[in-house]
């Protein structure tokens, strides 16, 4: 992961100031101005008040419309009532916060992020974009009236992301950005719970109509930022708290099922076996090795079939989960299910490797004679941020850095691609986007290590209420 930021870090042209100003700690002695007791004190208060919140006992794990998760949210409408929002919890199970502004007539400028985490999550991924936003919010209103923001705000917290539960990311955003199907509402869950008994057993109409009623008009909506931990090392590596993303990689997801004959582990000769397991093994070690050297399967047709070269932009290839079934230590077994994640910063090179990876897949599995399917469960094209929403986000946490560093000298923040999937994707349907992201230590995510500094913390509070003073 560290290589491969560095390197999207270097395809991006970042851009620093040329005395290379350390902000290693962000600030000491900030005015009282600057609200510390707001954005930094109480918005790390939260974020750790928020990441006890889990349905397991000794990790945190909070997924779409669990017991954990509708505790979560109920805590985050408070905190946005308290920061003078008016709150609301749709059909899909998103938490909204709004203020109208001055001018009511005018399109809302969404900020949000997420509150379901992955299984044994950390306290920041999702929860941070939200927490900080309600903390620059809430500044506001100790420092202005909230009736003098010059278009409607609304805050809202997703309530899927991560595609944990249902195997399917986005599914609030995509919600409300009316890209989710009706057809999601069958999907289900390890436990045969379809998304449309979840949404049901909470309340939730879960009809092509509710879906329809949690569409946003795109004419009502200005834009939307999201801030987000960085999820890779790069940021602590220059010694800056934030950067303005310049986009996010297109990702698929696949589901593969590779079915063979189910025998005893101690009486099927070798020479006899259609052993899934073992074609498994051999399709994942193909995939790899397609993904770290894909100049010796693909060609760029687009380009006169030349050599792709050494990499490709971006790409990486993740197997996550493999079940196999029956799952006995003396059973051959039947059938294996793996999971597939391909990520890269061009869409024609990730259909490309997609589409030699199931070349391969037709072959090895006709060598080991057993049947192998694949489902689509998820895609996303590459997203780009919106060039002057991005230059004022620039300009929001530069003069959030300073300010809390106490510095007045001219910098120029890094400007990085973002190899991981945000909400930011589902809603670039709907509207412009732009994000920042705010450095983690070590770089490390979707971990119990997730760790940011609360002086970071603070500079993204800042920063959102840097920007909202000047829309």
């Amino acid at each position: 992961m560290a290589i491969f930021s560095i390197l999207l870090l270097l395809c991006c042209g970042l851009c620093v100031a040329s005395a290379g100003i350390p902000l290693p700690g962000l600030g000491d002695g900030a005015a009282d101005e600057l609200f510390p007791e707001i954005l930094r004190d109480e918005a790390v208060a939260r974020l750790y008040e928020l990441g006890r919140i889990s349905d397991a006992d000794s990790y945190l794990e909070r997924t779409f419309l669990s017991p954990a998760f509708n505790r979560a949210s109920t805590q985050v409408r408070e905190w946005m009532e308290d920061a003078g929002l008016r709150t609301w919890m749709d059909q899909m199970g998103n938490v909204h916060g709004r203020v109208d502004g001055a001018n009511t007539s005018e399109a809302a400028l969404l900020i949000g992020s997420h509150i379901d985490t992955v299984i044994d999550a950390g306290f920041y991924d999702g929860s941070l974009g939200v927490i900080s936003a309600i903390a620059a919010v809430k500044a506001m209103k100790n420092s202005v009236s909230l009736d003098d923001v010059r278009r409607p705000v609304e805050i809202i917290a997703f309530s899927d992301e991560e595609g944990v539960r249902f195997q399917s990311t986005f599914l609030g955003s995509s919600a409300i950005a009316g890209t989710l199907p009706v057809s999601a509402l069958q999907v289900s869950d390890k436990s045969g719970t379809t998304l449309h008994d979840v949404l049901k057993a909470n309340s939730m109409e879960a009809t092509e109509e509710s879906l329809m009623q949690v569409k946003y008009d795109p004419s009502s909506v200005w834009g939307y930022v999201e801030v987000h931990i960085e999820q890779g090392p790069v940021l602590e590596a220059l010694g800056y708290p934030l950067g303005v993303v310049k986009g996010i990689a297109g990702q698929t997801r696949l589901k593969v099922t590779v079915s063979g004959s189910q025998g005893h582990a101690g009486t099927v000769p070798m020479s006899m076996r259609q052993d899934p397991m073992t074609a498994s093994a051999e399709l994942i070690l193909a995939l790899e090795t397609l993904c770290k050297e894909p100049a010796k399967f693909l060609t760029r047709t687009s380009q006169c079939d030349a050599p792709v070269g050494d990499s490709l932009d971006g790409l990486v290839c993740t197997v996550g989960e493999l079940s196999p079934w029956p799952g006995a230590s003396n059973v051959i077994p039947g059938k294996v299910v793996f999971t597939v994640d391909v990520r890269a910063m061009d869409d024609g090179d990730r259909e490309a490797v997609i589409f030699e990876f199931s070349n391969q897949m037709r072959r090895i599995c006709d060598l080991r004679s057993v049947l192998c399917t694949v489902e689509p469960k998820h895609s996303a094209g590459v997203v780009r941020c919106d060039p002057d929403l991005s230059s004022e986000l620039d300009w929001a946490a530069r003069t959030a850095a300073r300010k809390i560093a106490g510095s007045t000298a001219q910098l120029r923040l890094p400007v990085l691609m973002s190899g991981a999937g945000h909400d930011a994707m589902a809603i670039s349907h709907l509207t412009k986007v732009g994000m920042l992201f705010v450095r983690c230590r070590g770089g490390v995510s979707h971990s119990p290590e997730e760790f940011v500094h609360e002086d970071d913390v603070w500079a993204a509070g800042l920063s959102i209420m840097n920007l909202l003073q000047s829309l």
